[in-house]
């Protein structure tokens, strides 16, 4: 087995009196991949800075193999003075590197090397970064959060690109298909400690929840066995004999065991107050289109909302969703075409931008807007450290800084303030960004049992795949699709993905994603002869085999054609079973066509 590029031994480190870290190992062999979960406040992010050299822990060695070179991709990156992204990703090559790396990456990445490196959004400045750690081909890639702000065609090119290298990985994010994709072992960091498989994330929840199943009777047995020997302290002692004395001991032992022992925190209760019910139809968009100057974002769109539906929106950063978001919830006019809403809703959002939090403010103060210890929620008054606790905010954050929140920690704070708001439309724009696996969980959950309907954008397939009834996603030139189903189901009825463009096509600029991006070409599919002959002898086709299923069934609806004709009776039944199973299969074809012949005529 060869030699780990970085280790870390007996990795100990306090903040504030509480343990963070104690006592963690983490090996990291040449081309190994690595998913570093962890809940939000865990550490994980400490670690890895720990592990780049950038924090000192409190005890431990840090080893990395001599001349090993090491990148880290810090959630929030620091570009120095660089005047230029093509200089700041130029700076981090070696002499020996291949310099034609950092414009080659840069361009793949959607950036022309020649963007003021302070004046980047968010999706620019995490592409820059990216860009930055992948031009030296480093042998450890120690990535955190790699896809925030990562449109979805950008997070597949990443996923390729990372595959392809052969850079032992350690990645920390949220989103699961792309750990799932990528990870070959587990590293789960848990109340100071690590516990590691050599498995990828796909196993990593039915493995978590048996170690916790286990850890539970494990404390079971501890309680029982601690009533037990006070029951013999009370009742069983029979002098101060040796063997009392020790088994006295051990009884003060146990007691400490327990009181020691740190429990799994508990999980968000994320709850949407509700308002009275909207009526059936929530918006309905007849031919819309909005444009900004010669670009196009919205063309002749329509589509019709109903209540209950979870509606997806996706698309490369710059291809106008939230424009598409506003002009269906009337935060903007379309140039021409009719929206109209429903009658009586209620719509909370959640902007996807943190800074709309005030950073001085503390986490009280941005949940009550100032005015007291109280919160309305659901336009009710309830107090806000209860309020807190719901989201996993501890009573002592009360008064914390919004600006020392972690990532997380601001996102759930997003979610409390937009949840409390009663509302019967929830518009969610990017909602997963920096939360953990187990409050997506309860975020999923949660969004599946809300009554109202939702609007939401988002990068994250797993996410889209669990929670929406239906996808919009762009096809150039202003035209959007919808189409049934999460994202996975989408790629089989468009038969491809999304496109991704590069510099040389559409530099980008996130904020103003209306005016910066180019649109993309596509070229319009067409039906081939098989398939338009399929859709218009399958409905022939479909009346003839329930034709036959009804004569079949009034031959086998005689109660004793088995007792009279044992032959009759077998070809019957297996003749309608192969009838049924034909006419299943022709119902599925027609009407895989008839979507695509629907979405071949909108393009």
């Amino acid at each position: 087995m060869a030699p780990p590029l970085i280790q870390l031994k007996d990795i100990k480190l306090t903040f504030g009196g509480t343990p963070l870290l104690s006592g963690v190992e983490l090996n990291v062999a040449p081309s190994e991949r690595v998913c570093l979960i962890g809940r939000n406040g865990s550490g994980k992010s400490t670690l890895l800075k720990i592990a780049a050299g950038l924090v000192e822990p409190d005890g431990g060695t840090r080893f990395v193999q001599p001349g090993a070179t090491v990148r880290y991709l810090p959630q929030e990156p620091d570009f120095g003075e660089h005047k230029t992204t093509l200089a700041y990703v130029e700076s981090g090559l070696a002499p020996g590197d291949d310099q034609h790396q950092a414009r080659y990456l840069l361009e793949q990445l959607g950036l022309t090397g020649e963007e003021n490196p302070h004046h980047l959004s968010g999706g620019e400045a995490r592409r820059a970064a990216l860009a930055y750690v992948l031009a030296p081909s480093p042998d450890i890639l120690l990535l955190d959060e790699p896809t925030n702000h990562l449109d979805l065609s950008t997070i597949e090119w990443l996923e390729q690109e990372l595959d392809s290298r052969r850079s032992a990985l350690v990645i920390i994010s949220h989103d699961r298909r792309f750990l799932t994709n990528l990870s070959r072992s587990t590293a789960w960091l848990d109340r100071g400690r690590i516990k590691q498989i050599d498995r990828g994330f796909a196993s990593f929840e039915s493995w978590r929840d048996e170690v916790l199943a286990e850890e539970e009777r494990d404390q079971h047995k501890l309680d029982r066995k601690i009533v037990d020997e006070e029951h013999w302290l009370r009742h069983g002692v029979s002098g101060r004999r040796k063997r009392n004395v020790k088994r006295l001991a051990n009884l003060h032992a146990l007691r400490d065991q327990r009181r020691n022992y740190r429990g799994t925190a508990g999980t968000a209760s994320l709850a949407a107050a509700e308002a009275e019910q909207s009526g059936k139809l929530v918006i309905e968009a007849k031919g819309i289109t909005k444009a900004y100057g010669d670009r196009v974002i919205v063309d002749n769109f329509s589509t019709r909302i109903q209540r209950g539906d979870r509606l997806g929106i996706i698309g490369p950063n710059g291809a106008g969703k939230t424009t598409l978001v506003n002009l269906l919830t009337g935060g903007a006019q379309p140039d021409s075409g009719i929206v109209r809403l429903g009658a009586n809703l209620e719509t909370a959002t959640l902007d996807q931008h943190r800074e709309s939090l005030d950073p001085k403010s503390t986490l009280a103060e941005a949940l009550t807007g100032g005015r007291g210890d109280q919160i309305m929620v659901g336009g009710k008054p309830k107090h806000v450290v209860g309020y807190m606790k719901d989201f996993l905010f501890a009573q002592e954050q009360r008064g914390t800084p919004v600006e020392v929140l972690s990532g997380g920690e601001r996102g759930r704070l997003m979610l409390a303030r937009a949840l409390a708001k009663p509302s019967n439309l929830l518009v969610l724009d990017e909602p997963t960004n920096d939360l953990d696996l187990e409050t997506l969980d309860v975020l999923e959950e949660m969004l599946g049992d809300y009554d109202g309907t939702v609007i939401l954008i988002s990068h994250d397939r797993d996410f889209l795949d669990r929670v929406v009834t239906s996808v919009i996603a762009p096809e150039g030139n202003g035209k959007w699709i919808e189409y049934a189903g999460g994202y996975s189901d989408m790629l089989a009825q468009r038969g491809a993905d999304l496109k991704r463009e590069t510099a040389k096509t559409q530099p980008v600029a996130e904020k103003k994603e209306e005016r910066t991006s180019a649109p993309v070409s596509t070229s319009k599919r067409k039906l081939s002869f098989n398939e338009k002959h399929a859709l218009e002898t399958l409905p022939q086709k479909m009346e003839t085999l329930q034709a036959d299923i009804a004569k079949l069934q009034r031959v086998l609806d005689d109660p004793n054609l088995y007792a009279k004709d044992r032959k009759k009776f077998d070809d019957a039944s297996a003749a309608i079973a192969k009838a049924h199973e034909a006419l299943s299969a022709a119902e599925e074809r027609w009407l895989e066509l008839e979507m695509l012949r629907e979405e071949i005529e909108q393009a």
